[in-house]
């Protein structure tokens, strides 16, 4: 399986750089005319751009998503790397803000703004929408000139989403929704944002292979790997091959008081299944209004009355959501969280449908002999 992007369309850096080599060369002739008849006997300049153009539009697409947003570390580090390597056409489409927590909702019956990014050597689009969005928006040919990449990749987010957590994870709902769409694809989470530049060197390797691999026909199909880097990336013992705990932490709701409900506290950034709420409200007798804290994993929510009633008459009360750690009991080493802990670097398979998950644990356990004969299973 090969994918390739259309001859007319090029990452802007490539082209400006392009553009500035023709122009300086051109300079260096009219200057110089008796370097013409020399210059015959070589390759034309035109035609060496071709042959440029001609390798960079044969490289396999690689689209590039996020949870954090796109301003965020782990994303422009990892997209960094892929661009020096060479080996791929980068292309990112990612949040504009922090959907870390929007799990797998979508936006419906609203407009999604999409705007140009700068990622230096990559085609970068910001979107008003969340990481599921994205991809979504990017695999449906209206945004770029492919219609279908050769691997999605979503992350590296801060932060972990071993377990449970993957429901209320945005960037994790990122690479599903590409394996919805048939498209081969990774997440990637690292707990320590000083950590970013050390796991994208460890990942590498792996988003290599797969790389090779999916171009062969030989990669796992029809799941995602979900791929969680522990703390100090540089001294992890190695990949390891895991299974789905049920860890999850524990939700705390709080009151909040009247006069501790600062006007100015939230913004317009949506979490968990806010945007799914969205889509009944028009047919919701009692209407609800939600609002979201920019503080990590809070969510505030409004309590107010059936729409029309007088104010008097309507309650109103404020909430928040935390999520406290709690000891887990469970003490299988193939676990996500367990392998983390002891300092290896999980690699879980999830498959959209239950059925086959023993099937998809073994190729995956198979490819990742072969892709990696050095890292512990």
């Amino acid at each position: 399986m090969t994918t390739s992007v259309k001859n007319n369309f090029l990452p802007p850096g490539l082209v400006s750089n392009l553009q500035e080599v023709l122009l300086s060369r051109k300079g260096g002739s009219e200057d110089d005319p008796s370097k013409s008849n020399d210059d015959s006997t070589q390759p034309s300049t035109s035609d060496a751009v071709e042959a440029n153009l001609d390798a960079e539009c044969s490289k396999p697409v690689v689209l590039v998503t996020n949870g954090d947003g796109i301003e965020a570390a782990g994303l422009t580090f990892l997209v960094e790397a892929l661009v020096r390597d060479g080996l791929c056409n980068v292309n990112v489409c990612a949040p504009q803000s922090d959907k870390s927590v929007s799990g797998h909702s979508v936006t419906l019956r609203e407009t999604v703004a999409v705007t140009s990014a700068e990622i230096n050597g990559a085609t970068a689009y910001e979107v008003s929408g969340t990481p599921a969005d994205c991809v979504s928006l990017a695999l449906s040919g209206g945004l770029f000139s492919w219609s279908k990449p050769l691997l999605v990749i979503s992350g590296i987010n801060r932060g972990s989403s071993c377990g449970h957590h993957m429901f209320y994870s945005g960037v994790v709902a990122g690479a599903r929704e590409a394996s919805l769409c048939g498209v081969p694809s990774m997440k990637k989470d690292e707990s320590q944002e000083s950590d970013f530049k050390d796991a994208v060197t460890v990942c590498l390797p792996l988003i290599n292979a797969a790389v090779r691999d999916i171009e062969k026909g030989i990669f796992p199909k029809s799941c995602l790997l979900n791929i969680e880097i522990p703390t100090s990336p540089s001294t992890n013992k190695g990949f390891k091959l895991t299974k789905q705990s049920l860890w999850r932490s524990t939700p705390n709701w709080l009151a909040v008081s009247a006069n501790r409900h600062p006007g100015g506290f939230m913004s317009n950034q949506q979490s968990l299944g806010i945007q799914l709420a969205q889509l009944s409200r028009d047919a919701s007798a009692a209407g609800a209004a939600r609002r979201i804290t920019t503080q990590k994993k809070n969510v505030e929510i409004e309590s107010v009355g059936v729409s029309g009633k007088n104010d008097s008459n309507r309650v109103k009360k404020y909430f928040r959501l935390e999520f406290v750690d709690k000891e887990q009991d469970d003490t299988d080493e193939d676990l996500d969280f367990r392998a983390l802990e002891n300092g290896f670097v999980a690699v879980t398979p999830l498959s959209l449908s239950q059925h086959n998950e023993s099937d998809i644990r073994t190729t995956a356990s198979e490819w990742m002999n072969a892709a990696l004969p050095h890292g512990e299973q």
